[in-house]
């Protein structure tokens, strides 16, 4: 077996180096929550972190890792004779899968032992495997929510309790927590980001002579695992050495009454919900100061913590990045007797770097500023720039003249529909809407939409158990059992049970749906009013999407064909920014969009076939752009009807004069049809029980 990467061969990285060692110095931080793009180590350094990491003394024989001088008094496997002494052995790095059933996690019953032999029965899961040691959730968002849920409350408990029909067992679930998650496949809930003691961000260096450094040692490793090990061997045990002096002196820092006041000063200035960012806060700075070897707490070690533990509990709606800005940071630091610095004097001279005007069509900043920008904005950060791609403002466009409300932007050929693309406008405040489900009972991952089958929920029945039961019914498991108890011979009072007795229950939950937007943004629809109100309702039904646990997919329509916007996603953070630079313009192929949304679900279907659609028509319903407009888009809606999608169009037609196409399309698709109006929450009554119907 090659030898793993050694930790301090990792090129950069220095924030999440920072909160893993914190971590690893004091558990009671919470863990780590690494966010970042694909490619940037992350799953790496969280496996070099295991081999850093002090020996623990465990009993033998235990499965729980029992600790030999304070042996877990609920331990399964306990109790333990503290004469038999402990063994050594390496911290443990335990990897959670995202596809790992709740069993896997917690550890499962033999309730079927349990029931007829009347034997405890318990087979330690991932959680048993990483007390005292390394637990490791890659893609930790697509984690299904109930485990993520189960996990972090482990994780703050410190312990483990599993209970299956009356039969619980609890074991000591101690564990240094690490998750790391691509933000373009969806974010966590705040209630779950909140859970997790730090956040770093990561990315790729954009210096050229770091990430050859990064290649060159990447290849040294693959060619000679173990003699790569080797060279680094020396830096990793002083790592390891610096990690166990900290720990040491850990019970030792103090942390004064003045820096406690400015953690809770902090915390309460950036307004974060409850209690834990301070207590978070308080630990990392305890560990900080430790990790230096210091034995008090000083101003310093409070901002850095604060950098760690406050970024992913600043969000304050679902399309918000977690973030904090350093200089409101810095404000909220100072001490409240503490003099405001004064502002730096302006520099003098002409140009760029002087505090004369700029020189005709710069933008105030260097050429190489903006080639060279990590962040991908290439330097266009101007709000009104020439050539600039961005949103326009609301504010800095002309307003729409009386009773003009539904015609094309100004600028558009007379009597046309709005063939000249016009600037993305902004979108109206998001709302509540109501709930729009698919019918008839399905499969999917848990979710919060429409109604399914799932391993959670209300108890509709009980069926033959054809495996290992996991949720047993009992009603329907004595009933079959009370049958047959004259045949095999009961005398007392005990129940005599056998396998073709046990029942399971079956239960249904919701399931998240795929819910794929199809948006009409042709010149028809180019009005600024009407397309704010019509981006305001796509943004309303996307954050709905988030709060159900849904995944989210765009196309568009406009000029001459359909594109696919997003790709169906977990992330409707990013359909909320596609949606915000959708640009409007040309003519209506009505039929494009649909045959294009068709051709994405039934791909989708291949991928993911027990996730059912629902698709959402955007559109006023005037198909233009064509001989046969109309026709083709009918024809494209008849086709999805067929394949079963249900749909729902929100009809975007306004005005004295409605020519009603809109709903025609819905009866194309079988799906009811809504205005703006009545999309809201406390639109029309019913409406749920309208699209349910739909078969």
């Amino acid at each position: 077996m090659s030898a793993a990467y050694p930790f301090s061969a990792i090129v950069g990285l220095a924030d999440l180096r920072l909160a893993l060692v914190l971590n690893a110095v004091s558990p009671a931080v919470g863990g780590v929550l690494v966010r970042g793009e694909k490619g940037t180590a992350k799953s790496t350094m969280v496996r070099a972190l295991a081999s850093q990491l002090p020996e623990v003394a465990v009993v033998p024989g235990c499965r729980f890792s029992c600790e030999p001088v304070r042996p877990d008094e609920h331990c399964p496997d306990g109790p333990h004779d503290p004469a038999v002494g402990g063994v050594s052995r390496a911290a443990r790095l335990v990897e959670l899968p995202v596809g790992a059933s709740e069993d896997r996690l917690a550890g499962s019953l033999d309730i079927e032992r349990a029931l007829t032999e009347g034997v405890k029965a318990y087979e330690p899961g991932l959680l048993a495997a990483a007390h005292r040691g390394v637990l490791y959730v890659d893609e930790v968002n697509l984690l299904h929510d109930h485990l993520v849920d189960l996990l972090l409350d482990a994780a703050a408990m410190g312990t483990s309790h599993v209970e299956r029909e009356g039969v619980s067992v609890r074991h000591a679930a101690r564990f240094l927590l690490v998750g790391t998650m691509n933000p373009e496949e969806g974010e966590l809930r705040p209630q779950l980001l909140d859970r997790f003691g730090l956040t770093v961000e990561v990315a790729a260096s954009r210096e050229p002579r770091e990430r050859a450094e990064v290649v060159r040692r990447r290849l040294a490793y693959e060619a000679d695992p173990d003699g790569f090990a080797a060279r680094w061997a020396d830096e990793d045990a002083a790592l390891a050495g610096r990690i166990l002096a900290a720990r040491k002196v850990l019970p030792d820092v103090r942390l004064p009454d003045a820096e406690l006041e400015r953690i809770a000063r902090v915390c309460a200035s950036f307004e974060v919900d409850g209690m834990r960012a301070d207590l978070v806060t308080a630990r990392t700075s305890i560990a900080l100061a430790a990790w230096h070897g210091r034995t008090e707490v000083t101003a310093e070690d409070v901002r850095q913590a604060a950098l760690l533990a406050l970024p992913h509990r600043r969000r304050r709606n679902p399309f918000d990045a977690p973030g904090l800005d350093e200089a409101l940071l810095d404000e909220a630091l100072r001490d409240p007797e503490e003099p405001e610095p004064e502002p730096e004097p302006e520099p003098e001279g002409d140009g760029p770097d002087g505090g004369g005007e700029p020189p005709a069509g710069s933008d105030g900043s260097e050429r190489s500023d903006g080639a060279d920008r990590s962040d991908g904005s290439n330097g266009s950060d101007k709000a009104d720039g020439a050539g600039s791609e961005g949103p326009k403002s609301t504010e800095a466009a002309p307003s729409s003249a009386p009773g003009t409300e539904d015609a094309p932007v100004a600028g558009a050929p007379a009597g046309s529909d709005g063939g000249r693309e016009q600037a993305a406008v902004a979108a109206a405040e998001p709302y509540r809407t109501r709930l729009f489900a698919v019918p008839g009972v399905g499969q999917g991952a848990a979710g919060r939409r429409s109604r399914a089958r799932t391993a959670s929920g209300r108890t509709t029945g009980a069926q033959v158990a054809a495996g290992r039961v996991t949720r047993l019914h009992v009603a329907a498991t004595v009933r079959a059992a009370a049958l047959h108890q004259k045949a095999r011979g009961r005398t007392g009072a005990g129940l005599l049970l056998r396998r073709a007795d046990l029942r399971e229950a079956v239960r249904e939950g919701r399931e998240g749906n795929l819910v794929l937007f199809v948006v009409d943004a042709s010149g028809s629809m180019a009005a600024r009013k009407r397309m704010q109100a019509v981006k305001g309702a796509v943004l309303s039904l996307l954050l709905d999407a988030y709060q159900r646990r849904d995944k989210v997919g765009l196309v568009t329509f406009r000029g001459a064909g359909a594109s696919l916007a997003l790709p169906p996603t977990s992330s409707v953070e990013i359909g909320a920014a596609r949606l915000a630079a959708l640009p409007t313009g040309g003519r209506t192929p009505v039929g494009a969009g649909l045959l294009r949304a068709h051709e994405t679900l039934r791909v989708e279907r291949l991928r993911d076939p027990l996730r059912r659609p629902l698709l959402v028509v955007v559109t006023d319903g005037r198909a233009t752009g064509g001989r046969d407009a109309l026709g083709e888009s009918r024809r494209a809606a008849r086709l999805l009807a067929a394949g079963g999608v249900a749909s729902l169009v929100v009809d975007c037609e306004s005005g004295p004069v409605r020519l009603g196409l809109a709903a025609r399309l819905a009866g194309d698709l079988g799906g009811p049809v809504v205005t703006l109006d009545e999309l809201a929450a406390e639109g029309l009554a019913g409406l749920v029980r309208d699209v349910r119907s739909v078969a």
